[in-house]
């Protein structure tokens, strides 16, 4: 491998892991903002989900599939073939479609109407973690 994959590689993981962070905590101020009833503490929320939406989780997401796409290409043709990859990118699609979600459970928010209880947001907090295990799977281990 050449330096300069190994460049890419490292700042994509900086950028997966910065996302998976924001992916992770994101859904858990969606459960504590659904169960508050104040004026104060909800605008509180608001403006949270919105800067860690808009500062971290997007433009983390941006640079990991931007650089994620960059390795695809560098690899193409010694990775194509491979069954794990293609589970990984089904695993990242997936991942894409709930950070858009997530996208429009802030902009609910931001207009208070949210249509999900406390326990919605409790199990909807869970998907990103086991899609992290099935790519991290996928990648590390290879196993078809």
């Amino acid at each position: 491998m050449s330096t300069g994959y190994l460049w890419i590689k490292a700042f994509h993981i900086i950028a997966v892991v910065c996302w998976f962070a924001a992916l992770f905590y994101l859904p858990r101020l969606f459960v504590y903002h659904s169960s508050t009833a104040d004026d104060a503490g909800r605008a509180r929320f608001k403006v949270m989900e919105q800067k860690l939406y808009n500062v971290i989780m997007r433009p983390s997401m941006i640079v990991s599939v931007i650089l994620g796409l960059w390795l695809l290409v560098l690899g193409w043709e010694s990775m194509a073939s491979s069954g794990w990859l293609w589970v990984k990118i089904a695993g990242v699609i997936l991942l894409i479609g709930y950070h858009h979600y997530c996208a429009r459970l802030v902009r609910a928010f931001a207009v208070d109407q949210n249509l999900h209880s406390e326990r919605f947001y409790r199990m909807f907090n869970e998907a990103p973690a086991l899609l992290l295990i099935l790519i991290v799977i996928m990648v590390v281990v290879k196993p078809f």
